[in-house]
């Protein structure tokens, strides 16, 4: 008979112990009620490594050759990679109407004609996809150099960002006029045209990885939506210092709907756009950090 319980209990000591392993690797914070639901996620690790049970696992995670590789495919199991294109509309109306004329004029004026957009988080791609094509729509950008890069901690979700085909449940918010312009159908299946791809960028990054965030250069705008609600107070700050060095002046960051820089930080203004609200790093610098 099936059973869906794990065939190994977690101890609360294995559960510290690959908690914390988890938590210095990328950040992501589990609490002690999270117990059941890392030993029920894990468990089917143990049944792929054949291992005896989570003591042996947290040995394999702590010392085995293949560890990091563990860690970034565990990292699918811990989070929820559900999403699709034109999430959150009312946010992207202001970035297309509101925030993107604004850098144009702040760009012109500085004569420089290069715009570079960071989704932080990017699961399989439907978001830099959508940056990508709101920004073609406006005809604005044919003479710039324009640069969207999309990263995310797993490989797998990369895989597919890369691919760039998708299924219909990804559409769930998409205008008809954008899936003929931009998207060729293979079977049943859609692919996203060359001139979208083009100007998005996947890579893999740890966004605890300070070292190598720091080499991604200045950004005028960071998408960061629904990752933060995953770490815990302490390593939001971090990250979110760390998309403050990111951001140029005047840059902006961009958050979901549920999540806010309430008790994270103040160096950044809040900006109560039409459309949305959103957090603007200072043209001045005062010297502001968290």
């Amino acid at each position: 008979m099936f059973c869906t319980e794990p065939a190994e209990r977690m101890t609360e000591e294995e559960f510290r112990l690959i908690r914390d392993l988890i938590y210095n690797h990328s950040g992501l914070f589990f609490g002690s009620d999270s117990m059941y639901l890392l030993e029920k996620r894990l468990s089917r690790r143990l049944r792929f490594h054949q291992l005896a049970g989570f003591k042996e696992y947290y040995h394999f995670l702590k010392y085995d050759r293949e560890k990091d590789q563990e860690l970034s495919d565990i990292m699918d199991l811990l989070t929820t990679n559900e999403t699709y294109f034109f999430r959150e509309s009312f946010q992207l109306k202001a970035f297309t109407d509101e925030i993107i004329p604004e850098l144009i004029a702040f760009k012109e004026k500085k004569e420089e004609r290069s715009l570079r957009i960071w989704s932080a988080g990017c699961s399989t791609g439907e978001e830099p996809y959508t940056i990508a094509m709101l920004l073609l729509e406006t005809g604005r950008f044919k003479d710039w150099r324009v640069e969207i890069i999309g990263t995310d901690i797993s490989h797998r979700v990369l895989q597919q960002a890369r691919k760039a085909v998708y299924g219909r449940s990804a559409f769930r918010a998409t205008d008809e006029s954008y899936i003929k312009r931009y998207f060729q159908e293979q079977d049943d299946r859609y692919r996203i045209a060359d001139e979208v791809r083009e100007l998005v960028t996947i890579s893999q990054l740890n966004l605890v990885d300070q070292n190598r965030l720091a080499l991604f250069g200045k950004m005028d705008v960071i998408f960061c939506r629904n990752v933060i609600i995953y770490f815990d107070l302490n390593a939001k700050i971090r990250l979110i210092e760390d998309f403050y060095k990111s951001l140029s002046h005047g840059g902006y960051l961009l958050l979901g709907h549920s999540e806010s820089l309430m008790n994270i930080s103040t160096a950044f203004a809040l900006r109560h756009l039409q459309n949305d609200m959103v957090y603007q790093k200072p043209f001045a610098d005062c010297g502001g950090g968290s």
